[in-house]
């Protein structure tokens, strides 16, 4: 016998939600663990912090051997200090762009997985859409203030129920991670249309803010992953049977 329905019977229908029950504006949310993405991203942190201390060694020593060409200094042993130099900064790049684009990759895919488990905790509390949570770093202007906005909702969402909301280490963060951005552009830009040995100098220095700017701002981003992480988590296994990351 035929599964077709029988002709003149009616189709079935979606029951409709109960009155009174709002739908989430950004569809169903799912908790997942936030705990190794959170560690693997501060570790790649980390390696960044130590890529940015090379590449400050290898601004200093730029900055020494300028130095001593702006003082007059001159022969064999200062062309194999300005070679040395010049390796040491080529590698330090090559270095610092491993890092940065590896711990990129991860820190969205936590960033994501994070703004996905506060939709669990607070599914009205977002003010921007979850493809805003990767793609809001990558659209010029917006990337100045969104992610910020994206981790904001994240935050008041993940922390204990009963707690003050603060937002003082993500401002500090958020104003360090836009300093060192700049102080990079800035830098880089220096470097690149440097020609003599002043300018190059010049360059090195700038270059060293600019690395000592990016550790601050790592460090601080280290921070705000484990603790968003730690609360994320401390929130899901407080929250109701069957929850529990």
């Amino acid at each position: 016998m035929s599964d077709a329905p029988m002709s003149g019977a009616p189709m079935p229908v979606p029951a409709p939600l109960p009155a009174g029950i709002p739908v989430p504006p950004h569809g169903p949310a799912w908790l997942r663990s936030p705990v190794g993405l959170g560690r693997a991203t501060a570790a790649l942190l980390g390696l960044v912090v130590a890529t940015d201390l090379f590449a400050i060694w290898a601004d200093r020593t730029m900055y020494d051997v300028a130095s001593a060409l702006v003082d007059g200094r001159t022969g064999e042993g200062i062309r194999r200090k300005a070679d040395h130099a010049d390796s040491l900064y080529s590698a330090a790049g090559y270095a610092q762009t491993g890092a940065l684009l590896a711990t990129i990759v991860v820190f969205l895919v936590w960033f994501h997985r994070a703004r996905v488990n506060a939709e669990v905790f607070d599914p009205f509390g977002h003010s921007q859409s979850r493809g805003w949570a990767v793609g809001g770093w990558f659209v010029p202007i917006l990337n100045l203030w969104r992610p910020r906005r994206v981790m904001l909702d994240i935050w008041d969402a993940s922390i204990p129920q009963g707690s003050r909301t603060t937002h003082g280490l993500v401002n500090v963060w958020w104003a360090l991670w836009l300093a060192s951005l700049v102080a990079y552009r800035v830098s880089t830009a220096e470097h690149r249309d440097a020609r003599t040995a002043l300018e190059i100098q010049h360059a090195a220095g700038r270059a060293t803010f600019a690395d000592a700017a990016d550790i601050a701002a790592a460090l601080l981003a280290i921070l705000v992953v484990l603790r968003l992480t730690r609360m994320q988590h401390e929130k899901a296994l407080r929250g109701p049977a069957g929850t529990a990351l």
